[in-house]
C-alpha cells in the first residue's frame, strides 16, 4: 500500500506500527539536537573568548628571554659553564688556549739551561759517567757550589731561570728550560743539555750558573765559546753571534743588578772565552754561559740569597737577550 502526503495514516493509537512509532520519536529527538546545537556552539566561543584560549597564553611557554637573546639549541642549553656550547649535547668542548704575548720577541726561541741539578748530590756515580765534548771527555755534570751557610747553586740557577723564563715570555718569546724542578733526579749531562738548544732551533740559548771560588773574589762574568772544531765540535759559526749576545747581556746584567764585572779574571771585562765546556762545544746555536756572581764570598752571597736581587738579574739577563734579538 502506498501512501500519499496527504493521506492520513492508517492507524493512529498506541497499537499503531512500532517502528513508525519509533521513528517519529527520532525525529524529535534529531530535531531537538538540531536547535540545541548553535546555542552550544556559541556558549563554546564564548568560553573560549573570555579564557584566552587559542592564544599562546594558554599553552606552555619558555622562560622570558632577555632583549636580543638568541634561541637556544639542546646542545647550547646543556653546555657546562665555560664551555662552548655545540650541537651534540654532552660533547664537551675544548677550552680556548690563552693567547700568547706579543712582543719584541714574538717568533723566537729562547732555551734556558739551569745550571746543576739539587739532585747530583745524591747521584754522583751517575753524573761522573765522561762524556765527549769534542775536545776531550769530562763529567756528564757536576753538583754545583753552595753557599757558606748551604744555599745551593742548583736552587739559585732554577729560581732565575724560571723568573727569566717569564721575563722573556712576556716579551712574546717561546722559552724553553732544560730541565724542571723535580722532574727528573739527576742531570741532564752536558751533552743533553746542548742538544736540548740545539734540537729547538733556539735563535738564543742562556745558561745560568753562580761560581765557588775563593772568598774576596767577587763580581758577575758571562763565558762565550772558542773556536773549536773537533769530533762532535764545531763552534765556528756560533762564535760572533754568541760574542754580541754576551755583549749584550753583561752590559744590561751590570746596570740592572748594580753588580761590577769580576773582579778576579776577564780583565774587568765581565766576558771570558773558553774551550773546556761541553754545553759550548757542542752547541750550534749561539750561546753563553752567565756566573751571577760568587757563592763563596760573602758580600756577593748576600746578593744571591736575595729574592729581590735575583729578580733583578732575571731582568737583566732578559734584556740582554732582547737586544741581542733586535727587540
Amino acid at each position: 500500500m502506498r501512501y500519499d502526503d496527504s493521506s492520513p495514516p492508517p492507524e493512529s493509537g498506541p497499537s499503531a506500527n512500532p517502528d513508525r512509532h519509533w521513528f517519529t520519536r527520532r525525529s524529535t529527538l534529531v530535531v531537538g539536537i538540531a536547535a540545541l546545537a548553535p546555542a552550544c556552539l556559541a556558549g563554546w566561543v564564548l568560553t573560549q573568548a573570555l579564557s584566552g584560549a587559542g592564544s599562546d597564553e594558554s599553552r606552555p611557554r619558555p622562560a622570558p628571554q632577555p632583549a636580543g637573546h638568541a634561541t637556544v639549541s639542546p646542545g647550547q642549553r646543556d653546555a657546562k659553564p665555560g664551555s662552548t656550547p655545540s650541537d651534540s649535547p654532552g660533547t664537551p668542548a675544548a677550552a680556548p688556549l690563552p693567547a700568547p704575548a706579543k712582543g719584541p720577541l714574538t717568533g723566537k726561541t729562547v732555551v734556558v739551561d739551569p745550571g746543576h741539578n739539587t739532585g747530583n748530590f745524591q747521584h754522583t756515580d751517575e753524573i761522573d759517567q765522561q762524556v765527549d765534548i769534542g775536545t776531550n771527555r769530562k763529567e756528564c755534570d757536576t753538583t754545583g757550589t753552595t753557599t757558606n751557610s748551604g744555599y745551593m747553586e742548583a736552587e739559585f740557577t732554577m729560581d732565575v731561570s724560571k723568573r727569566l723564563r717569564t721575563a722573556l715570555e712576556a716579551q712574546g718569546a717561546k722559552v724553553v728550560l732544560t730541565h724542571e724542578t723535580g722532574a727528573r733526579a739527576w742531570g741532564p749531562c752536558i751533552t743533553e743539555r746542548a742538544r736540548i738548544g740545539n734540537d729547538a732551533k733556539a735563535d738564543a740559548v742562556v745558561s745560568v750558573h753562580a761560581d765557588g771560588v775563593s772568598s774576596g773574589s767577587r763580581g758577575f762574568h758571562v763565558i762565550l765559546p772558542a773556536k773549536v772544531r773537533s769530533g762532535a765540535a764545531d763552534t765556528a759559526k756560533i762564535v760572533e753571534p754568541s760574542r754580541e749576545l754576551g755583549e749584550r747581556i753583561a752590559g744590561n746584567f751590570a746596570r740592572t743588578t748594580g753588580s761590577e764585572p769580576a773582579n778576579y779574571l776577564g780583565g774587568g771585562t765581565g766576558l771570558v772565552v773558553r774551550d773546556d765546556l761541553g754545553g759550548l762545544n757542542l752547541s750550534t746555536r749561539p750561546k753563553v754561559f752567565i756566573e751571577c756572581g760568587n757563592m763563596r764570598d760573602a758580600k756577593d752571597a748576600a746578593k744571591l740569597t736575595s729574592p729581590e736581587w735575583r729578580q733583578k738579574a732575571a731582568q737583566g739577563i732578559a734584556d740582554g737577550i732582547v737586544g741581542f734579538l733586535g727587540g
